[in-house]
């Protein structure tokens, strides 16, 4: 093991002697003065992952010290998949620390979207969650937007103390902080970035000034989320990469919504309304009669009608497994499907049964948009 050094995107501890845990470099690498590792480098140049051998434990472990220093804590969500990207029990390690609540991929939501409203909603969220945040700041790291406002906050509430940045696996984490790093920053560091969960590995500490940094720490992962059941080519097609177009269907009760393979939407009892589907443009949503459901998801799945995933890859997901809803006349609810979307429906009252693999998070909440 080499102990002095690390990796310059994932901080990582470097290592030239095992390929398959994390750090390994070629002994050749070690001569250059900035080191990634082979991960990273495989990340970066030909969009591969390769699993490492880290657990939940490896990463709750390295953000315990978060609780023993005085900082300020950024808990970073993905907007789009709030309720899946929400790190639970952050007041375990994060002590008596503010937390400041970064909402990122704004820019995967309409334009029309009211951002005074989703503020709004985002504090009422997070307090029925149990986290009052100092403040909540909308921002989209891959378009710049929000990045000024972010970073007075961050000098407002950090008070010339260290500022940690936290979240789940795939926020956008190392992303926001390369933003800042490129409006505000010096030098030329630079952090592994990607879709694929777990991209940072290890604690990687970026000086702010000679007293104070700022750390982007590991992504926890938030196993209800259906990203972690896919493979690498099917987390291309479901995570959005620019904003989303909302589909609406106006449904009759006995009707059913599928999108893709991952997920089905049966709307059992009710007036005649709408069901507005947020989710990534690529993935295909196709409407049958109810009673037509069962036949046609073991007959299509896989195919062209039923996609993402395609092929032997859609048998490969865990069985579906049905929640039931009903919402009363008057009130607009999201259905969430964590990693997948929202189906937000009308206001005439509702009986929907959804079925999702086993293991991902289904709820319903107040209407996001």
């Amino acid at each position: 093991m080499v102990e002095a050094r690390h990796c310059a995107g994932c901080g990582v501890g470097i290592q030239i002697e095992d390929p398959k845990k994390p750090g390994f470099v070629p002994s050749g690498a070690l001569a250059k003065e900035k080191i990634i590792c082979q991960r990273c480098f495989r990340i970066k140049h030909y969009n591969e992952v390769a699993q490492v051998s880290m657990d939940d434990n490896d990463f709750i472990q390295i953000l315990n010290e978060i609780g023993a220093t005085k900082a300020l804590v950024v808990k970073v969500v993905d907007i789009f998949d709030f309720n899946g990207s929400w790190l639970k029990g952050l007041h375990r390690f994060v002590g008596a620390n503010p937390i400041l609540l970064v909402g990122n991929k704004l820019d995967l939501l309409p334009k029309a979207i009211n951002t005074n409203r989703l503020v709004n909603w985002m504090k009422y969220e997070a307090k029925q969650l149990g986290l009052k945040p100092v403040d909540v700041v909308l921002c989209s790291a891959e378009k710049g937007t929000g990045i000024e406002r972010l970073v007075e906050a961050m000098s407002t509430y950090r008070k010339r103390q260290d500022v940690y940045i936290v979240g789940a696996t795939n926020v956008g984490k190392s992303s926001l902080i390369n933003r800042l790093l490129k409006e505000y920053g010096e030098g030329d560091t630079e952090l592994t970035t990607s879709r694929f969960p777990g991209t940072t590995l290890d604690m990687i500490e970026i000086p702010i000034d000679e007293k104070t940094s700022m750390f982007d720490t590991p992504g926890i992962i938030n196993r209800d989320q259906i990203v972690h059941m896919v493979s690498p080519e099917d987390l291309k097609l479901i995570s959005p990469e620019k904003a989303i177009n909302p589909k609406v269907f106006q449904l009759n009760d006995n009707q059913t919504l599928f999108l893709g393979a991952m997920a089905r939407i049966d709307f059992v009892r009710g007036d005649k309304q709408s069901f507005v589907v947020y989710a990534s443009n690529r993935i295909h949503i196709h409407r049958t009669k109810l009673e037509k459901a069962d036949e046609l998801y073991l007959t299509h799945r896989g195919t062209d009608i039923l996609s993402p995933p395609s092929g032997e890859k859609a048998s490969m997901l865990p069985p579906f497994r049905r929640a039931s809803f009903k919402i009363p006349p008057g009130e607009k609810k999201d259905i969430v499907i964590s990693g997948l979307g929202w189906i937000t429906l009308g206001t005439a009252g509702a009986w929907v049964d959804v079925y999702a693999p086993e293991g991902v998070s289904v709820l319903i909440r107040n209407s996001l948009i």
